[in-house]
């Protein structure tokens, strides 16, 4: 549940926790410029960079972030990309959010879209994105020490918040304090509006420059510091290098490679995406339509967590660049449960933080199902068309689509990264002749024009589902064929209007011109890339959503009764690794010619694949999470989540 928040008579709100109130009835905007902003010395000191990387203790109500936030936006010259990770033990409901902003009108607009996205907030990590994802805002909640341990990046400004030390010791203990001097490099400044000795001696103590100055009335004092130790600080992981945005080929136009080429374009890169098709999501990403739904178990294992962590990205790019009701729709999901096991983690409820539980009855009716079947409900979930998803990717600005372009292989030559298509010529144009970025309805039909492919790329990744293992042989990549059956909804034909997953999955009511068409499926063929329909699949299929939907069943009978005719099959491939999880990382083993490595000790060959089945759910988490090792940014995940996706995890 959220944190309760008593709002005193003159509008001051307190926590009963801590004993101590979070600000003052008023002021509060002009402390967070005056302490904050003004001790880290924004936003004179972030002109000009590519990115700034903030640290805070202590979200409470969000207004330091805010605050930043409308700062970085009415600066002309700020960076490319603003990173705030904040770290809160215990969040305050969305209602006492948007209270404690109401007191400030230029903070309203950016308050209300921190609401939006104030969801689901169970102790980990929550990435938030704002402003076209060149505003991030990574909440870690947990204890301060934890979520430190959790995360790794340089921060180039730290504010120190929270309650004052006397009432909430832990944030402000010298253990603390040591933790977060960990995410300083030299320079980084600090500020904070407590000047307790004991924080003075610990900040000192740990390499900080700290020095008192005057508050803002009712403070007398305030702190600030910079990170200038007298010794060479010794460091967890080696230091990270921010790659300079350049010149990047990704090999593949389904959900990884255009998710991929959009994070990096936000970040100034230029991306040409190669794909053998004729048209973007030739591959397993062409599913007509898909379920959108995470994994829930009783223990909340790493991949509950995983899916979760990528259905919230994945819902932001949804709601920020397609059509709710033509290209997805917010529906929720019912999954059936055959053996008839609802356990969710302890404290789950529909009154909770989750977003998952058991199904009632109603849920149960609406879905026309039996009030006593075993089902658990997803609120945030739903179907999505994934061609759209992919289409609106590839028109982010920097983004060239380059289709009936087959890569035979990759090669180093002269320094820099070549694709070579059958024969091993090169493929070539002059540089910086790249076409417009395509617009969502042209993205699929570009191949009508002659392409002029352009040579020297710094990096490259591949994101070809299983046709990676082309040039990525030391993966252990398995194909997984798949079949559907899909077609256009029978007039008069009553189908539940929320998807049903389970053992395969339905969907129905997706519009479609003047109809609407419904989809289940899929069987599971592993080590099988043959793409011509089957009859038994076919029948697979059907009995698959007997089992699933009785009724559905029955009424699609004749669609069925037609074969493949009439319930129109669909077969992709799909890509999974050995462990079932996406790889997501430089290319391990050895590489194809001498390495160009413009950044010393960095790869500059990546890949991102094996989605599997859940290419809707990782695709835009995987990429983000590729962008933030390429640019030394904040994980979007724990460490040891990011680790288990990435391609270093493997033997």
């Amino acid at each position: 549940m959220p944190e309760p928040v008593q709002w005193r008579a003159d509008g001051v709100p307190r926590s009963e926790r801590f004993d101590d109130i979070y600000h003052t009835e008023t002021g509060a905007l002009a402390q967070s410029r005056h302490v904050f902003l003004g001790g880290c010395g924004l936003t004179d000191a972030w002109r000009g960079q590519p990115q700034w990387l903030i640290l805070e203790t202590g979200f409470g109500f969000g207004l330091n972030f805010l605050t930043t936030w409308q700062a970085w936006r009415s600066d002309p010259a700020r960076p490319r990309m603003l990173h705030f990770v904040s770290i809160e033990a215990h969040p305050v409901g969305m209602e006492d959010l948007l209270r404690a902003a109401s007191g400030y009108p230029e903070l309203a607009e950016l308050a209300q879209a921190l609401a939006r996205q104030w969801t689901e907030l169970l102790p980990g990590f929550h990435r938030m994105s704002f402003d076209d994802g060149h505003v991030l805002l990574t909440l870690c909640v947990g204890d301060v020490q934890a979520m430190l341990r959790a995360q790794r990046f340089e921060a180039d400004s730290i504010y120190l918040d929270g309650f004052s030390p006397d009432r909430n010791p832990a944030m402000w203990s010298p253990e603390a304090l040591k933790a977060v001097s960990r995410f300083a490099r030299r320079g980084t400044g600090l500020a904070t509006w407590t000047i307790a000795r004991a924080v003075r001696d610990a900040l000192a103590q740990n390499g900080f420059q700290v020095r008192k100055v005057p508050g803002l009335p009712p403070k007398r004092d305030c702190l600030r510091a910079v990170f200038d130790p007298a010794w060479t600080p010794r460091r967890r992981t080696p230091r990270a290098e921010r790659a300079a945005p350049g010149r990047c080929a990704v090999i593949g136009a389904g959900l990884a490679g255009a998710a991929v080429a959009a994070s990096l374009a936000r970040r100034g890169w230029q991306v040409d995406v190669f794909d053998k098709a004729g048209h973007v999501a030739g591959g397993a990403s062409g599913l007509p339509v898909g379920v959108l739904a995470p994994h829930v178990s009783p223990d909340d294992a790493l991949l509950s967590r995983l899916t979760r962590a990528g259905i919230r990205a994945t819902w932001q790019q949804l709601e920020a660049r397609l059509v709710e009701g033509r290209d997805w729709r917010a529906s929720g999901v019912l999954e059936r449960r055959a053996d008839g096991d609802t356990r969710v983690p302890p404290g789950w409820s529909a009154r909770g933080p989750n977003l998952s539980w058991p199904a009632d009855a109603a849920r149960l009716a609406a879905a026309q199902l039996p009030t006593d079947t075993a089902a658990l409900w997803h609120r945030r979930a739903g179907w999505v068309r994934p061609r759209a998803l992919v289409e609106a990717w590839l028109a982010t600005p920097g983004v060239r689509l380059v289709p009936d372009c087959d890569i035979e292989r990759i090669a180093a030559i002269d320094g820099c990264w070549q694709l070579l298509a059958t024969g091993d010529h090169p493929l070539r144009t002059a540089p910086d002749t790249a076409a417009p970025a395509p617009s969502p309805a042209s993205a699929q039909v570009t191949n009508a024009a002659p392409h002029r492919l352009v040579s020297g790329f710094d990096r490259v990744v591949i994101a070809a589902g299983f046709e990676s293992a082309r040039f990525a042989p030391s993966l252990p990549l398995q194909p997984v064929r798949g079949q559907v059956q899909w077609g256009r909804l029978p007039p008069g034909t009553d189908l539940p209007q929320i998807p049903i997953n389970g053992d395969g999955h339905l969907i129905a009511g997706v519009p479609d011109g003047d109809g609407a068409l419904w989809l289940t499926g899929a069987t599971f063929d592993r080590d099988s890339v043959d793409l011509a329909p089957r009859a038994a699949d076919t029948e697979a299929n059907r009995e698959r959503l007997a089992r699933l939907h009785p009724q559905a069943a029955a009424a699609l009978a004749s669609a069925f009764a037609g074969g493949i005719e009439d319930a129109t099959p669909w077969t992709g491939v799909r890509c999974a690794s050995g462990d079932r999880r996406p790889l997501v990382g430089p290319l391990p083993g050895p590489l194809p010619g001498p390495l160009p490595d413009p950044l010393p000790g960095q790869p500059a060959l990546w890949v991102c694949t094996s989605l599997g089945s859940r290419g809707l759910t990782f695709a835009a988490l995987c990429a983000e999470l590729l962008a933030a090792h390429w640019h030394a940014e904040p994980l979007p995940l724990p460490a040891a989540m990011a680790q288990a996706l990435d391609t270093r995890r493997l033997p």
